[in-house]
C-alpha cells in the first residue's frame, strides 16, 4: 500500500476528473487521481476491432460545445465531420419504409405542423429556462410534477406528432420512457443544448467527432498528468473532516485538504464515508438514476449505403434500433453503422439470447439500409449498464419530482467533498462539454477555498480559469 499527501484526490479518471485535475496542476496545486478502472476516460472509451474503429461510449461534438472545443484545441487535437451526404430513411410504425430529405419526416402534412408546433411550444418554454438552474423557473414545480409524456400532450392533440417528438429527449437523450421523468427534467436537458430545436436537428448535435476518438481527450489530459493517476484503485472507504480527508484505493491511500468525486451520482454509495453523508445527500442521490440504451456498431467491408446515394442516417420511433448513422471513422476504408436501442426497447433486447438479439437487431438496421445490411464483418454492442463503475448510460436524471425538490443541492460541498460530472452541468448536461465545464468549475471553487477567497459565480466552465498550458510535462 502506497500512501500519498495531495492538496487534492480526484476520484474517477473521466474527462470531469482529469479535467479537474489538470486545471489544479495549473494553479500550482498537487493532485491524485484514482480511477476503479484499468483505463481513463470514463463513459469515452474506444477499441479497435478487425481494423475499424469503434468509439463504444460518448463520441460527438456538437457547435455549442465551446467547453470541449477549447480543451481539445488546448491538447492539439483535431475534429472531422460526421458523414451526412444523401437521403435519410424513415420506416413508420407499420413498417413501411420512406427514403427522404430535408428536415421533417415524412408523415401526413397536419402531423408535420403538429411537430413544427410542439417544437415551437417547447423552444418557448426553454427559452426561460437557465441550464444552471431550472428550479429557478416560475413553473418549476408544475412542469417537474407532469410527465413529458403527458405534457406533450397538453401542448398537441396529434398522437403521432407526440410520439415522434418524444423520443428526441426520452429515447435520444434520457434513455428513459417519456412518462418515467418529468417536462422540467426535459425542460434541462433542451436547455443544455441551446435549444429544443438544436437536439432534432442531428446536423447539430452530431457534428463532429474527434480525430483519436474522445476517449483520446482523456487520454491526453492522462498524459499529462502522469504518475499522479493510479489505475485500478476503486475508493471503496472516504474518511472526512472539515480538515481533510483519506481515500482508499486498491493499493494507494491519499490524505488530501480536499476531494472531488467525479464519477455519476449512481455511484456515489458505492463509497463508504466515515463520517455518513448529511441526510440530504443520501436521500437526493437516491432520486438520480441512469437510463439503459444498447449503442450498437455494425462494420461492413465499405459503406455500401453511401452507394444507393444514402447518408447511412435513419429513424424509427417505433423500432427496434430507433436511429442509425453512418459512424465510419475518418481515414477507413470500412463501412460503419451505429444504431441505438433504448428503455423499454433495451429491455425487450436483453430478454434475448445474444444471437437471437443480433438477428433481431440487424433486421432493424435491414429495415433502414436493405438486406446487405444483415451481414456485417464486425457486430460490438455497447452495454454500460453491465459495468461495475458506470451501471446504465448515457447519464443520470431525476424521477419525477426529483429535479425541483433536489437539484439546487447537487452543486453543494459536504465539507471537503466536490462533486463534479456531466451528470450535474446545466450547459453540456449528459456530454463530455458538460464534463469539462464542471471540472473547471470545481477546479476553481476549489482553489478559492483553499486560497481563503470567493470563487467567481459566473464562471461557466467554457474556457480555463487558469489559462492554458500546452506542455506536455506540465
Amino acid at each position: 500500500m502506497r500512501f500519498l499527501e495531495r492538496d487534492v484526490v480526484v476520484v474517477g479518471a473521466g474527462p470531469s476528473g482529469l479535467t479537474a485535475a489538470h486545471e489544479l496542476r495549473k494553479a500550482g496545486r498537487t493532485v491524485a487521481v484514482l480511477e476503479a478502472r484499468d483505463r481513463v476516460g470514463g463513459r469515452t472509451w474506444t477499441e479497435r476491432m478487425d481494423g475499424a474503429t469503434i468509439e463504444i461510449g460518448g463520441q460527438w461534438v456538437s457547435p455549442d460545445q465551446t467547453a470541449l472545443y477549447s480543451l481539445i484545441d488546448e491538447l492539439g487535437l483535431e475534429t472531422f465531420e460526421r458523414y451526412r451526404e444523401g437521403a435519410s430513411v424513415y420506416v413508420a410504425a407499420d413498417g413501411t419504409r420512406t427514403v427522404f430529405t430535408g428536415d421533417d419526416f415524412p408523415l401526413a402534412d397536419p402531423t408535420v405542423a403538429q411537430m413544427r408546433s410542439l417544437v415551437a411550444a417547447i423552444d418557448a418554454v426553454v427559452a426561460e429556462v437557465d441550464p444552471d438552474a431550472p428550479w429557478d423557473h416560475p413553473r418549476a414545480e408544475e412542469l417537474d410534477r407532469i410527465s413529458f409524456h403527458d405534457w406533450l400532450r397538453t401542448l398537441s392533440p396529434d398522437e403521432e406528432a407526440c410520439a415522434n417528438v418524444a423520443p428526441f429527449i426520452a429515447g435520444g437523450m434520457l434513455t428513459k420512457p417519456a412518462y418515467a421523468f418529468s417536462a422540467l427534467q426535459a425542460l434541462l436537458m433542451a436547455a443544455s443544448a441551446g435549444s429544443f430545436s438544436n437536439l432534432v436537428d442531428e446536423d447539430f448535435i452530431l457534428d463532429r467527432r474527434v480525430v483519436g476518438t474522445m476517449q483520446g481527450v482523456s487520454l491526453a489530459l492522462a498524459e499529462r498528468l502522469g504518475d499522479d493517476v493510479h489505475l485500478a484503485n476503486p475508493v471503496l472507504r472516504l474518511e472526512w473532516s472539515e480538515d481533510g480527508v483519506v481515500a482508499h484505493g486498491a493499493d494507494v491511500t491519499v490524505k488530501a485538504r480536499k476531494v472531488v468525486l467525479a464519477v455519476p451520482p449512481n455511484l456515489y454509495s458505492r463509497i463508504s464515508y466515515d463520517p455518513p453523508l448529511p441526510r440530504r445527500q443520501h436521500v437526493t442521490h437516491q432520486h438520480q438514476s441512469m437510463g439503459l440504451v444498447i449503442k450498437i456498431h455494425a462494420v461492413y467491408d465499405r459503406p455500401f449505403w453511401r452507394e444507393q446515394g444514402l447518408s447511412g442516417t435513419g429513424f424509427a420511433p417505433a423500432g427496434v434500433v430507433s436511429e442509425v448513422y453512418d459512424n465510419t471513422y475518418v481515414g477507413e476504408s470500412t463501412g460503419t453503422l451505429v444504431g441505438f436501442i433504448s428503455d423499454l426497447r433495451a429491455d425487450e433486447m436483453f430478454a434475448l439470447a445474444p444471437e437471437d438479439r443480433k438477428a433481431a437487431v440487424l433486421r432493424s438496421v435491414a429495415s433502414f439500409l436493405g438486406d446487405e445490411a444483415l451481414d456485417p464483418v464486425v457486430y460490438y454492442e455497447s452495454d454500460f449498464a453491465s459495468e461495475e463503475w458506470t451501471r446504465g448510460a448515457y447519464a443520470t436524471s431525476y424521477d419525477l419530482g426529483g429535479l425541483h425538490r433536489f437539484g439546487p443541492d447537487q452543486h453543494q460541498n459536504v465539507g471537503p467533498i466536490y462533486f463534479s460530472s456531466s451528470d450535474l452541468a446545466g450547459e453540456g448536461y449528459q456530454h463530455v462539454d458538460g464534463a469539462v465545464r464542471m471540472g473547471r468549475r470545481t477546479a476553481a471553487r476549489i482553489v478559492a477555498a483553499l486560497d481563503g477567497t470567493t470563487p467567481d459565480p459566473d464562471l461557466d466552465g467554457a474556457t480555463s480559469p487558469f489559462g492554458a498550458l500546452t506542455s506536455k510535462g506540465a
